[in-house]
């Protein structure tokens, strides 16, 4: 009988953990920042924080999102965000950590669609994709109720699908995508123009180019400012694509959009279904639903969670 699991999202700044009932019930959470550790030390974190929440009770199996990809063959994980995890052996300090506990790790892309999936918009789909729009751009994609991995368990790596042309030695660090309309690549675009057009009275020049957020270009736009309508013009023109192309090539039932960008850029779903409907194969479009996450920011905790669930089941 599964008594309790515990489910934990790994960030580029905080750990989130919490403990499930079978039910699918949260019970309890607690939440530790990694105040700049590097390699062995967040390893640690992620350990203490897991003890601390599980406490005297049993817990049947524990899952874990982590930001980056999760080499599923070997149990290491690949996290530019993290300092010294570049394949860092996470399975392996897990079960020695907590040995009577059954462990599951994937990407956060894919604990995000096992969220919304168990609990969330897409709550009893079987082909499904999340797209992820925050500091970075990745997809969670579940086909056939099945997580689809890739050869080197990197599918889902959208952000560099390349829309537009020609190639420049710009998008070689993030992908093409990712430059133009993730939560960075906004602020990076307004960058470009302002430095482009110096007589430009924009209030995005009210900070230095390096310092400018995702959110301050909707904070712009919501000032009525042309510059920032002119970046959140085109990025809704990138996301309306990506959508299109992710449509046409799995051909899902839902279509989730969530990360931090949205947020503030859920009031455009619309003008991005109209701009998606354009591109897309119609048939696959015309059967596809469009939705922005209910999960918010615990979408890859609770995908966690539903990770340790299959383990405990198993």
């Amino acid at each position: 009988m599964i008594t309790q699991v515990l489910g934990l999202d790994l960030g580029g700044t905080k750990i989130a953990a919490a403990r499930f009932a079978e039910d699918g019930r949260l019970l309890h959470r607690e939440s530790a920042l990694l105040d700049g550790r590097e390699g062995n030390a967040v390893g640690a974190l992620i350990t203490a924080t897991a003890r601390k929440l599980i406490g005297e009770d049993e817990i049947a199996a524990i899952g874990l999102c982590v930001p980056g990809i999760y080499y599923a063959r070997r149990g290491r994980v690949w996290a530019p965000n993290i300092p010294g995890w570049d394949d860092y052996p996470l399975l392996d300090e897990l079960q020695h950590a907590f040995p009577a506990a059954a462990v599951r790790i994937d990407s956060d892309r894919a604990c995000y669609i096992l969220g919304e999936t168990w609990q969330g918009a897409a709550r009893g789909c079987r082909d499904a994709i999340f797209l992820a729009v925050g500091t970075g751009i990745g997809a969670g994609i579940l086909v056939d109720g099945r997580i689809l991995r890739g050869h080197d368990d990197i599918a889902g790596a959208v952000g560099w699908m390349g829309l537009v042309q020609p190639w420049q030695q710009k998008y070689a660090a993030c992908g093409c995508f990712e430059y133009y309309a993730a939560g960075d690549g906004l602020a990076r675009v307004a960058g470009e123009y302002l430095a482009a057009d110096p007589a430009s009275r924009s209030p995005l020049r009210a900070k230095a180019a390096a310092e400018l957020k995702g959110a301050d270009i909707f904070a712009a736009f919501d000032q009525g400012d042309p510059l920032a309508r002119r970046i959140l013009d085109e990025a809704i023109v990138h996301w309306g694509m990506a959508v299109a192309n992710l449509v046409s090539a799995f051909n899902p039932e839902k279509i989730i959009l969530g990360g931090g960008v949205f947020g503030p850029a859920a009031r455009f779903i619309g003008r991005i279904h109209a701009e998606a409907s354009k591109w897309a194969q119609p048939i696959a479009f015309s059967r596809v639903t469009l939705e922005i996450s209910t999960l918010g920011g615990d979408a890859g905790l609770i995908g966690a969670g539903s990770l340790a669930l299959a383990a405990a089941r198993d």
